[in-house]
């Protein structure tokens, strides 16, 4: 058991330690309050006995602030992360109270940007989910109506199976972010960014294959400079998400892949001239299943860039989006060589 003990008279506080640690346990003291309150939020103790009047700051000083700071936390839910702690309580800025209720805030930050992150992701999958259902549901309600030719069923069935294909794939997407949510195990494959880029590029529909203009820039004189070591399907599936995004927004503009070699790394450009995206909607296109509102009339769920960005992360690497609405979008890719 350990034991803060606040005492300013130095015989009285002698004689209650020797008692203490006498029956075996462990004590720290503090001199005046303003020590006791430092260590009072620097680590916890079992049980604080503190003298009730002290100079520069009373007993009953030295735990107000932290219990109304306590009072405070206790009161913030789930429901009400908006709200913060005051952050002067003992009425000095760079306290270890005023630090605490810092951190507290800006954990606080952190927690109600990723509720809001759960929420519109549940909100937007929803959406993404609930489409093909119903669709599937309509056609066949509408096939059962009445009896029909076999022509007619054939064609519900054919769209049917397009609506449960959709579906199948949004289940494949939610699988794909599960698991780019998994910390990646120690991998020893080595894999050269440059033939990684050319496999992505080979991956591309035949027919979309000849907009891609790729373009080399500064490159080692050693081939060894371009190895990373990572999963080589994950990092296949991000780059295939980023050229097939460019492909499809900008249809049938060309879409330029830039890629260069700088100490330390690589850098992949990927620039189209396509729809763009507005101002408003760059905050949140790395949220799952979000698609902005000029994406919508184009094919697409609004996980590959998310996708994406999650696996480049986890390869130690940065994903960075620019765009201008109307003039096309560039994606930067930072992957750290081995």
């Amino acid at each position: 058991m350990h034991i803060l003990l606040i005492e300013d008279d130095p015989r009285l506080s002698t004689l209650i330690k020797r008692g203490l640690e006498e029956e075996q346990l462990t004590v720290t003291v503090a001199a005046d309050g303003e020590r006791g309150q430092e260590l009072a939020l620097a680590q916890p103790f079992d049980l604080i006995i503190l003298d009730v009047i002290l100079p520069h700051r009373s007993g009953l000083e030295v735990l107000a602030p932290i219990a109304a700071l306590n009072g405070q936390m206790e009161s913030i839910s789930a429901h009400d992360l908006h709200r913060r702690v005051a952050e002067n309580l003992s009425g000095r800025e760079q306290d270890e109270l005023s630090r605490l209720a810092h951190t507290f805030n800006r954990l606080l930050d952190r927690l109600e940007s990723s509720f809001d992150g759960q929420r519109a992701f549940v909100r937007n999958a929803s959406h993404e989910l609930r489409t093909p259902l119903a669709a599937s549901i309509g056609e066949a309600q509408l096939a059962l109506a009445r009896e029909r030719e076999p022509a007619a069923y054939r064609a519900a069935l054919h769209a049917l199976l397009t609506d449960l294909t959709q579906l199948n794939a949004l289940l494949n997407h939610l699988l794909e972010l599960a698991q780019a949510e998994t910390p990646l195990p120690e991998y020893n494959t080595r894999i050269r960014v440059d033939e990684l880029l050319a496999e992505a590029c080979a991956a591309i529909a035949p027919d979309q294959r000849p907009r891609l203009r790729l373009h080399t820039g500064h490159l080692p004189a050693e081939p060894e400079q371009l190895e990373l070591t990572g999963n080589r399907t994950l990092l296949n599936s991000a780059l295939i998400n980023l050229l097939e995004n460019a492909l499809k927004y900008s249809e049938p503009q060309p879409v330029a892949v830039e890629l260069e070699y700088e100490p330390g790394g690589v850098r992949l450009r990927i620039r189209d001239e396509g729809i763009g995206i507005a101002a408003a909607d760059l905050p949140q296109v790395f949220q799952p299943f979000f698609r902005a509102g000029n994406a919508r009339p184009v094919t697409g769920h609004g996980v590959g860039l998310p996708l994406a960005r999650k696996i480049i992360e986890q390869h130690g690497g940065q994903l960075e989006l620019t765009s201008q609405l109307g003039h096309g979008t560039t994606v930067e890719v930072h992957l750290p060589t081995a």
